[in-house]
């Protein structure tokens, strides 16, 4: 996307104005926080225009042991059904810093009304305590633990996709690569504005750095505390669009399982999300690419205000459902 020489113009109305409020209120930024304090305040401010959580017949809270022992926290969500139930093994956004479960569930409750699929919400380990690839081999870690335990839980261990918004899209997508070279065939992965390049650079990072919710400096600061060194930039698992494996080559992506991806017009990562979906076009794999106009990234978990968040549920839930049949 080139530069627009007025690129608040292309906020709907709603957009344009809850973003307003919130500069209005003066709360500190995130990026001038401690990781402490980042994460209290996400928590705090998460649910205040996400929609009200969808009552459920199963919550389960579940611990999914990780390859170092560690016990990663999970929540299942699923609708009442008298047979196994496909699943989508989702991870939040978050800059790979904040976030919970917590923080998603009115999302994942919802995602799993509309798509009478069960939902596992994965609190993978974040930043900075527990740097780059620390939530890359959690989120491993949880899709190898939902096959071999599926049945257990009346889940269907044939019908599996990955679902993550930004950080949480770029886990999903990741996993999806992996998955295809382990031979594990997956339904779908659900891909809410995923990052995908090691470097931001592209139009849209300059054209939407200030004022459209994730700024230039919340990147730099998730991104901070996140990775080792500047190496892991250049990391296909940090990086699947332009990111390189051990042997120095841009992976493959021949064979990863079919993609839904929902991007945000207003949004600096929406460049790397379509090129990531061109990308999985040229090697052969099924895409559908939503593009909501006139909102911001993080705009689905806006659903009180925001009407595109709803119809991005819809839009996402639709895909699930086709993908599962």
């Amino acid at each position: 996307m080139s530069k627009h020489p007025n690129p608040r113009s292309l906020l709907t109305p709603a957009m344009r104005g809850l973003l307003d409020r919130i500069a209005r209120a003066g709360h500190p930024p995130m990026h001038m926080l401690s990781p402490a304090q980042a994460k209290q305040a996400y928590a705090a401010g998460a649910g205040v225009l996400d929609i009200p959580a969808h009552k459920l017949a199963r919550v389960e809270d579940l611990e999914l042991p990780a390859r170092d022992g560690f016990q990663i926290p999970a929540r299942l969500y699923a609708p009442a059904s008298d047979t196994p139930l496909p699943t989508l093994l989702y991870f939040h956004g978050g800059g790979f810093t904040v976030g919970s479960v917590a923080t998603h569930e009115p999302l994942c409750r919802h995602l799993a009304h509309l798509a009478q699929c069960a939902v596992v919400s994965v609190d993978y380990r974040l930043a900075p305590e527990w740097k780059f690839p620390a939530a890359v081999e959690d989120a491993w870690d949880s899709l190898t633990w939902l096959r071999d335990n599926a049945a257990g839980l009346r889940l269907d261990d044939r019908r599996i996709a990955v679902g993550g918004d930004s950080a949480g899209g770029t886990l999903a997508s990741v996993t999806a690569i992996a998955a295809r070279d382990a031979g594990w065939p997956l339904a779908l992965q659900l891909l809410f504005y995923p990052g995908t390049s090691g470097h931001q650079d592209t139009p849209t990072h300059k054209t939407f750095a200030h004022g459209f919710m994730l700024e230039k400096a919340h990147v730099d600061y998730f991104f901070g505390h996140y990775l080792r060194d500047a190496v892991d930039r250049d990391d296909w698992r940090f990086a699947p669009l332009d990111g390189v494996d051990d042997t120095g080559h841009v992976r493959d992506l021949e064979g990863v399982a079919p993609a839904w991806v929902g991007l945000a017009e207003c949004d600096p990562l929406i460049d790397e999300g379509v090129a990531y979906a061109d990308r999985l076009r040229l090697a052969g794999v099924a895409v559908d690419l939503e593009i909501y106009h006139g909102v911001v990234h993080g705009f689905i978990q806006f659903g009180r205000a925001i009407p595109q968040a709803m119809a991005c549920h819809i839009d996402a839930a639709r895909a699930l459902r086709q993908a599962f049949a």
